[in-house]
This record gives structure tokens, C-alpha cells and sequence, in this order.
């Protein structure tokens, strides 16, 4: 995001953005007209927070005066800000599920409905790209206990949530033993929600995700190459998030949020602190630390893609 002077200088114009999405996935789009800025761009409906709106209040205007609905239930899907030399634009992205009305054409825009797979075809708005992300990542990325045995991995996964991402994290196991439970996992469990933490071309060869480390985010020239799977970073700050969106990566982990029990004692972010990181990350982001299901509202309001961790999955850590 480029950058030429202190926030402080810069007019802040925030924008509410509601992705409507139906039942069988599928999410509008809205052509920008002639004598528009970027016209004949599509983008996600939308317009600018007015002052003393909430973005909520917004929300339910702008689809109102552009599409003639009402909207009756969204949630946060992500936050993004665009800093430019003058102002920094910020996405405040919500997901609407449920409408009433017909959208259509208030403002002289096209509407089309797509799927997630057909987006290719229309000339998106590069600034939207995250928000496609964030679509097509799930709510919760389950990683696996360090000790877990195979036979006990692959006897529980049926009772794990099945949209849900799921990281084998296993440091104590030969290369050579993970590769043979990857491989076994993926017979069981669907692969593109398949992530793994060892060499990338494992994740190349099965068409699994990979995970890199904070460390390893350093240590990367670049977006390692061939993996077609899902990439995703472990980050404890700005840093190492503004890497991961430079290596082009899918999404991030940051924490931990709360408390966790193997690190009682190591220094945690609040909502408030996540909330703001996430913003500026320019990328989905699971908030991990202490979390799990029953705080989806709470991290979704925070601009978390969704809760990451152990305990809440699979017991203690």
C-alpha cells in the first residue's frame, strides 16, 4: 500500500461495502457507469459513511438507494485500508445472507450474479482481491495437538467441523512419517481444506495449503512456487503481516488473542489491538490465542476472518 506521509495528514474516507451472497454461493457484483471513477470496473455494491452513520446505518442505506432491498441480517467479513498520497480508503466489508427484496439497477449500474469460480470473467476492482479471499476461506482453521498419534488423528476427524481448514502441525514426526499421515488424511478429508508445514512441494504434490512460520516468512524470496493450495503465515505483529501480503500469501494467523494454556504468561492482544492489525494487513486474518467457535461473533466484529487454535477442537494443548 503506498505510502507518502504520516496518517495524520491524510482525509480518512471509509467506505461500507455488503457482499450479498445467496444460497447456493453465489455473490453480486455491480458494474461502476459511465462518468464513474474506475467505469466499467465491477465491485461489490457499496458507497461512503456519512458522518455521525455507522457503518451498519450505512450499510442499509447504500443497499437501499442502489439495489432497492432491505437488508436484514450481515456480518463483518473483513476490513481493508488503501493508504494513497492524499486520503487512506477503508473497505468495511460485511457479509448479507439475508435480504428482503429483489436487488436491482438504481444507479445506472449492471448487476450480475457469479459464483466464486466465475469472478475470473469480470474486470474486478484490484482492491477487491482480499475480499475474494476472505470468501472463499472458511471460519475455522483447526491445527492438530503436537502429540497426537495418526491412528487417533484419523479416528476423530469425522467429528471435526467439515468446512474448516485443518493444519497438520506435528513437529515431533519424521519427515517421512508426515508425509505418510498426510497422505492418509487426505483420503479422508477434503485437500484443498488440507494444510501442511513441512517442504512445499508435500503441499504441491497433494494440492494441499501450506503454512510458514514467522520465521520462515523472512527467510522467503518469494511466494514458494508450484504450491496450488492455500498459503497461510503465522504473525505476532505488523511486520510480519505486511510480509506476508508482499509474498502475495492467502491469509494469516495472529496472536494470541487471550490467555492460552501452554503460554499463560506470554504477552496477548486485545480485540481492540487485533481489530487494527487486521485492518491494516491488507489480507484475511485468524485470530488464535485462547479462542475458538464461541467467540466467532466477537472476532468477526474485530474483522477476523474466523478463529484458529487447538483446545477448542481437539482438548488441551
Amino acid at each position: 500500500m503506498p505510502s507518502t506521509g504520516p496518517d495524520s495528514v491524510r482525509k480518512l474516507v471509509r467506505i461500507a461495502v455488503g457482499v450479498l451472497r445467496r444460497a447456493n454461493g453465489d455473490v453480486l457484483i455491480a458494474q461502476r457507469p459511465d462518468g464513474k471513477e474506475a467505469a466499467g470496473w465491477w465491485e461489490f455494491p457499496g458507497g461512503k459513511i456519512e458522518a455521525g452513520e455507522s457503518v451498519e446505518q450505512a450499510l442499509h442505506r447504500e443497499l437501499r438507494e442502489e439495489l432497492g432491498i432491505q437488508l436484514q441480517s450481515a456480518r463483518r467479513l473483513i476490513v481493508l485500508r488503501h493508504a494513497y498520497p492524499d486520503k487512506t480508503v477503508e473497505l468495511d466489508t460485511w457479509l448479507v445472507e439475508r435480504w428482503q427484496g429483489d436487488p436491482q439497477s438504481l444507479e445506472d449500474q449492471a448487476l450480475a450474479w457469479s459464483s466464486l469460480g466465475r469472478l475470473g470473467d469480470y474486470r474486478l476492482l484490484p482492491a477487491d482481491g482480499p475480499i475474494l479471499n476472505a470468501l472463499r476461506l472458511p471460519s475455522q482453521y483447526l491445527i492438530t495437538p503436537p502429540d497426537i498419534s495418526a491412528d487417533e488423528l484419523v479416528r476423530r476427524l469425522p467429528a471435526l467441523p467439515t468446512d474448516a481448514l485443518l493444519r497438520l502441525r506435528l513437529p515431533r514426526l519424521a519427515d517421512v512419517g508426515y508425509r505418510r499421515l498426510a497422505g492418509q488424511v487426505a483420503e479422508c478429508w477434503a485437500v484443498e481444506r488440507l494444510v501442511l508445514d513441512r517442504d512445499p512441494a508435500l503441499s504441491a504434490a497433494l494440492g494441499a495449503g501450506w503454512h510458514a512460520s514467522e520465521a520462515a516468512l523472512f527467510e522467503l524470496a518469494q511466494r514458494p512456487s508450484g504450491a496450488s493450495g492455500r498459503m497461510l503465515g503465522s504473525c505476532h505483529g505488523a511486520k510480519s503481516l505486511a510480509r506476508a501480503r508482499e509474498l502475495g500469501f492467502d491469509a494469516a494467523v495472529l496472536g494470541p488473542v487471550r490467555p492460552t494454556p501452554s503460554h499463560p504468561s506470554a504477552p496477548t492482544l486485545d480485540w481492540s489491538a487485533f481489530g487494527a492489525l487486521a485492518a491494516d494487513a491488507g489480507l484475511p486474518v485468524y485470530a488464535i490465542g485462547g479462542v475458538g467457535p464461541s467467540q466467532l461473533a466477537v472476532a468477526w466484529q474485530a474483522g477476523a476472518q474466523g478463529v484458529a487454535g487447538i483446545s477448542a477442537w481437539f482438548g488441551g494443548e
